[in-house]
């Protein structure tokens, strides 16, 4: 009884180190938005941005003060929260039932193909119009035209995904591939259509590709939530059927888990967040591996903490990755750019990693 007394204990102890580390990223992300948040408002107080927040209508508050702050910085820190919710947790996810350590929205070419089904319809079914003059951007006039169509495109190579795990039983050396097969793909897909379209669409699609937290409105950003926390509360509802699916799908099925069911249904819908992410804010890098792999050096891989630590991780990232190439160098970069400088050393570790695992068996 001493015995068992000792290890529920421990597991008690071990759990509430998990809930720590969780708090203390909590904390750490509200840390984040607000030094964000001044970095950009680098005139105003906290007092003064806190006033404008919460009480925009207060005689004190400067006009402009009001329109850059709820028209400009705010979704941006939005955009940066939503993306990093979604990239996160739709890396998790695929992680957990691809049972591969360096898949993710990205590295399996889902955002390539979100991006292509966005571009195409932007410009050929009319969802979105290029405007400018020196300079080109897109409005998007039917948000849900622009999203479904990216949804479609990236659910055709999440089907490519599931066919080669289903039928051909790819290693994950192979499904990464795969995946640049499937980027190349629709690369070249998004190329044709700069080729075809002007000048001022060339350079917007492009622009697109880098990824951008500066490019949805609130109308679009309630869209992402909307689809974001709904995704994201069904995969937490889900987390004991990950962490079986982890063991292996026998002993999920011995645990009555229809695995098939499971795998597609979360491929589904971390293909649904994906393609919504990159609808309004472009193709940002990286963020679905990054994200998941650090929170697991500290939490391991049991999902009710994981998948909460991901999304809090990647939002993280997003925030400060957006700082940077917006104030601290040179150049105003997009977040897009900035991810893929932290992600390609990542991946190539995991993919080493992983490839000397198999060889040592």
């Amino acid at each position: 009884m001493k015995v068992d007394g000792k290890g529920i204990e421990g597991y008690l102890a071990h759990s509430r180190r998990k809930q720590l580390f969780l708090v203390a990223l909590l904390a750490v992300l509200i840390a984040t938005t607000l030094i964000v948040l001044k970095i950009d408002l680098g005139s105003l107080s906290f007092g003064e941005i806190f006033r404008v927040i919460f009480d925009r209508d207060n005689e004190l508050n400067s006009r402009v003060d009001v329109i850059l702050i709820w028209n400009l910085y705010l979704p941006r820190i939005a955009s940066g929260l939503l993306a990093g919710l979604a990239l996160g947790v739709a890396g998790t996810v695929m992680q957990c039932v691809l049972r591969n350590p360096i898949a993710s929205p990205y590295t399996l070419g889902i955002s390539n193909a979100a991006a292509f089904g966005a571009s195409l319809g932007i410009l050929v079914l009319g969802g979105g119009l290029v405007v400018g003059q020196s300079y080109a951007s897109i409005l998007i006039d039917n948000p849900y035209l622009v999203s479904g169509s990216a949804f479609t495109w990236a659910l055709i190579a999440t089907v490519v995904i599931v066919l080669l795990v289903k039928v051909t039983k790819v290693s994950a050396e192979t499904m990464v591939l795969a995946g640049v097969a499937l980027s190349s793909i629709f690369s070249a897909g998004i190329s044709m259509l700069q080729y075809i379209y002007n000048d001022y669409a060339l350079s917007a699609i492009v622009f697109w590709q880098f990824g951008s937290l500066g490019k949805a409105s609130w109308s679009e950003l309630t869209l992402v939530a909307i689809v974001s926390i709904t995704v994201t509360a069904y995969f937490l509802w889900r987390r004991w059927d990950f962490n079986a699916l982890d063991s292996g799908d026998d002993v999920a099925m011995s645990l009555g888990i229809n695995v098939g069911r499971l795998r597609i249904e979360s491929l589904f819908l971390s293909a649904l967040m994906t393609s919504i992410v990159v609808s309004f804010m472009g193709i940002i890098a990286f963020v679905g591996l990054l994200g998941p792999h650090m929170v697991r050096m500290f939490l391991g891989n049991d999902h009710k903490y994981v998948l909460p630590g991901s999304m809090i991780l990647g939002a993280i990232i997003l925030l400060i990755s957006d700082c940077v190439g917006q104030n601290l160098l040179v150049y105003t970069l997009p977040v897009g750019i900035i991810t893929s400088f932290l992600g390609g050393p990542m991946f190539l570790y995991l993919l080493i990693k992983n490839t000397k695992k198999k060889a040592t068996r």
